[in-house]
């Protein structure tokens, strides 16, 4: 294995990682005021969506996937005092209404059904048929009056030369956004927030673990969680305020930690799996770097370049080549569960082959 220089890597994020900044940075800002605009028109036409912030390149709401594929949350109204839902009872019944012989299926660990009782205050509009089955709010139909309130206030807004509604097999909302350099993929996502407490299905840390600290750890579990409409029936367990705290203060040691991540992110997006819909996303890498993060606490694992990137390159190989990454905060869930095979492995074999000749791509 030949080690890359120092010069080597310097090179490669001045030309590379720091324009890749550059221009997401740039998409962020411009889709993030496209997307506030719309949703300020969906607030105002229904009292449940609430507008998204305009909070600059690390807005919360916005999740980077790929540089033109983004995940944006729009936090609904009227949903307050949560509490977890300790009896299970059976729901027979499609996501029209129509009554079902036998039972729907369990949610999988990242998801769960979620009934308005569970919220100590509710507005009324939580309880009307277009949202409600049998005292469940199903995530399918709330998507479809949001599909509808997005289609309406793209025309209001006079946003039809630069917001598209794009067709889909499921009851996801993904729009097409122009920015000034090229076309970003958007999914528009319902979330209901939950900052007042963690989920029980959600055990961690798990013990004896020396990152992140306890006062780390204590702060992220404050700050709840939250519940996101992207099925039928279920909604997806969510923790973007706790992956955000992890990331923030990642090298408060003075280590590399996220200088291996960028590098990393940059050659997936340029050499290992690159295109507009990656099979490995920048959430995937995240999670990698979380998962070594752990298992590599001390300072002195993060003090030298060539070394930690390795170790991580080698985490993600092992993890794409198996088919298989747990979600950090819920181990039972594999995230590349429903991801394309063959993409997997053709990623798995560019990442083998780096491994035997480390060399970053210039080109």
């Amino acid at each position: 294995m030949k080690p890359f220089t120092d010069e080597d890597v310097e090179i490669y994020i001045q030309s590379k990682v720091e324009q890749r900044h550059y221009l997401v940075s740039k998409a962020v800002e411009e889709v993030q005021k496209i997307i506030q605009q719309l949703t300020t028109e969906i607030s105002y036409k229904a009292v449940r969506f609430q507008a998204i912030s305009n909070s600059g390149i690390h807005n919360e709401n916005i999740k980077v996937l790929a540089p033109s594929q983004f995940l944006i949350t729009v936090p609904l109204r009227g949903l307050s005092g949560y509490r977890e839902c300790q009896v299970r009872h059976w729901r027979y019944y499609t996501v029209n209404g129509t009554k079902l012989l036998s039972s729907v299926r369990d949610p999988e660990e990242l998801h769960q059904w979620l009934e308005v009782e569970q919220f100590s205050k509710s507005l009324q509009q939580w309880h009307e048929e277009d949202v409600n089955i049998e005292g469940d709010l199903v995530p399918a139909k709330v998507l479809i009056v949001f599909r509808e309130l997005v289609e309406k206030s793209i025309v209001s807004c006079n946003l039809s030369n630069k917001v598209t509604v794009l067709e889909s097999f499921s009851s996801v909302v993904r729009v097409a956004v122009e920015t000034s350099e090229s076309q970003v993929e958007v999914e528009l996502v319902p979330a209901v927030e939950i900052p007042t407490c963690w989920p029980e299905k959600a055990r961690w840390p798990r013990c004896l673990k020396r990152w992140p600290s306890q006062e780390k750890v204590q702060c992220i579990k404050s700050l709840g969680f939250d519940l996101l409409a992207r099925s039928n029936y279920h909604w997806q367990l969510c923790f973007s305020r706790a992956e955000y705290i992890l990331m923030e203060g990642l090298d408060e040691d003075g280590g590399c930690r996220m200088k291996c991540f960028r590098v990393m992110r940059q050659m997936k997006e340029d050499v290992w799996c690159a295109g507009n819909k990656p099979v490995i996303t920048a959430y995937h890498l995240q999670t990698v770097l979380f998962w070594t993060c752990e298992k590599y606490p001390r300072t002195k694992d993060w003090r030298c370049f060539p070394e930690a990137f390795l170790r991580l390159v080698q985490k993600l190989h092992k993890c794409v080549s198996q088919h298989f990454l747990k979600h950090y905060f819920l181990k039972n869930t594999n995230l590349l569960k429903y991801a394309n095979t063959s993409d997997l492995d053709l990623v798995a074999s560019k990442l083998a082959v780096f491994l035997e000749n480390p060399v970053f791509c210039l080109d």
